[in-house]
């Protein structure tokens, strides 16, 4: 785990063997109890998001409004989602407002390049980029993330950086990040920093950049610090800098990959699939320092498996599970978002700095370079496609702008969670059955009667699968073409429901009261 000691992390797991067939074992007879939440927190219409590396903007055509089909995937994954723009790649680019703009100095480290996962080249973003990216934006009806260079860059340089994009965006800016991953700056893997670097050099250092940039861009907001792994620079970011800039932090920001690194043996579905109590652990600390302050907490870019995700699990039906789960109990935690990392794959390869671990764990020949982890799958030449985890996340959606209820599920020896949030007169559940071996025979009591429910299953053929994920029967086609084929109905008895949620699969409920 060279680049990323990623926030969260349980700790270190035994070997096990990936699971890719659904057992046909007896189903467990489980309990799900719905109870109106004392917090009644609300999760945010624009809570499901994805995160991209900034350098995506050197081809000034990427996010563009010619993307149709891009588009209309960002919009059947969410029509109030948030792009996040950011990465190790961000902190090798630079804006080339004009011709007679120069280039930032490269700094190579001067360790060994085989053991850095930087990018070791320059990308320039032009003008160009931007408009193409506020047009996208407008056509997707999104918000956006901006990530900006605090690893190869000035304040005088990001400042006018923040001025362009704050003028181009406008109201669809959510916030500016000043660089990625600071905490690990100073680690040889990562060189941005002298070692001996540390967290008050850091909110020095990024003081004076927002204090620029806020020169420049009056109405400014920040989020931060965007950290891999440190959730103690996440609370002592949270403590200081609103007092340094006052009234513009209004996120706190963090990175979460599940595991990782993928040519790791360790790295397994079953791992993956595992509970993690240090979520929970961590966010509790987090929320006692946001929420006092009037401030949120997103995880801004985070994924399956760092660097790049690992393949046949990443790129598999064990994603989806993983994702839509992990990303309501971040919301019954209190985050205000999650955005997912992807984009192409020549993209996130350089971002590694042109390693590419994902291949080297492969188990035969691929024809995906890099990138497995990626939602939508983008690549030059050929038609956009959902990949399995974009299914668990538009599962997981169907929770935005709906007000969470505590959601007690009684499920002796099996591996699953649920999740439920009332929308109006309906409540919506979401129970993922990771277990590889153990169906659940659920009975769900509710807090009022029901009138009707109806289900959308996630499911697929294996957990390794890569093909044949389907939400409520049906897949998206390359045109972001998505509408539930197959949908059961349920006859509730009073305020309860009987479910059967196999092995290896999820379910969401739309409870309608009586």
């Amino acid at each position: 785990m060279n680049r990323r000691a990623f926030l969260f992390h349980a700790g270190a797991a035994a070997a096990v063997a990936a699971c890719p067939e659904v057992s046909s074992a007896a189903s467990q007879h489980a309990e799900l109890v719905l109870t109106r939440s004392a917090s009644g927190a609300k999760i945010p219409e624009t809570y499901t998001g994805l995160s991209y590396e900034l350098a995506q903007l050197s081809d000034p055509e990427f996010f563009s409004p010619e993307k149709r089909d891009l588009a209309a995937y960002f919009r059947l994954l969410s029509a109030n989602g948030v792009l996040r723009l950011g990465g190790n790649s961000s902190e090798f680019c630079w804006f080339q407002a004009d011709a007679s703009t120069p280039a930032p100095k490269l700094h190579v480290p001067p360790s060994d390049l085989k053991a850095n996962w930087m990018p070791h080249r320059l990308f320039a973003i032009t003008p160009r980029a931007i408009d193409n990216l506020a047009a996208f934006l407008e056509a997707a009806n999104w918000r956006l993330i901006y990530g900006l260079n605090f690893g190869h860059s000035n304040p005088e340089r990001a400042a006018t950086e923040a001025a362009y994009v704050a003028s181009k965006i406008g109201s669809r800016l959510e916030f500016f990040q000043i660089g990625n991953e600071p905490d690990l700056y100073r680690n040889p893997s990562n060189g941005t920093r002298p070692p001996g670097w540390d967290f008050d050099d850091y909110i020095r250092e990024w003081t004076a950049y927002a204090r620029a940039i806020a020169a420049r861009v009056p109405d400014a907001r920040f989020g931060g610090p965007d950290v891999a792994g440190s959730s103690d620079w996440v609370i002592r970011f949270g403590e200081q800098a609103p007092q340094l800039i006052h009234g513009k932090l209004v996120a706190l920001t963090g990175h979460y990959y599940a595991e990782g690194p993928p040519d790791d043996p360790r790295v397994t579905i079953e791992r993956l699939l595992r509970p993690n109590p240090a979520i929970a652990a961590s966010m509790e600390r987090i929320e006692a320092v946001a929420r006092p302050r009037g401030l949120v907490y997103r995880m801004s870019e985070g994924n399956s498996c760092y660097r790049g995700g690992k393949p046949g699990m990443s790129n598999a039906f064990a994603s989806a599970l993983w994702g839509g789960s992990y990303m309501l109990e971040m919301a019954s935690l209190g985050a205000s978002g999650v955005n997912f990392h992807g984009g192409t794959a020549s993209m996130l390869t350089a971002s590694l700095g042109d390693h590419n671990p994902g291949l080297d764990a492969a188990t035969g020949p691929q024809t995906m370079r890099g990138g497995y982890y990626t939602p939508i799958w983008s690549e030059p030449g050929g038609p956009v496609k959902a990949m399995p985890i974009f299914y668990g996340m538009m599962l997981a959606n169907q929770f935005s702008g709906g007000t969470l209820l505590d959601a007690n599920l009684k499920a002796e020896g099996v591996n699953a969670k649920a999740f439920a949030a009332s929308h109006g007169r309906e409540t919506r559940v979401a129970i993922f059955n990771k277990d590889a071996a153990q169906p659940l025979n659920l009975t769900i009591r509710a807090p009022e009667g029901l009138r009707r429910a109806r289900v959308w299953r996630l499911e697929a053929p294996a957990l390794n699968a890569t093909e044949g994920v389907t939400l409520a029967g049906a897949a998206a086609n390359e045109h972001a073409e998505w509408h539930p084929q197959t949908v059961d109905t349920l006859v509730p008895s009073g305020a309860s429901v009987r479910l059967d949620v196999p092995a290896a699969s999820a379910a969401l409920l739309f409870l309608e009261e009586a």
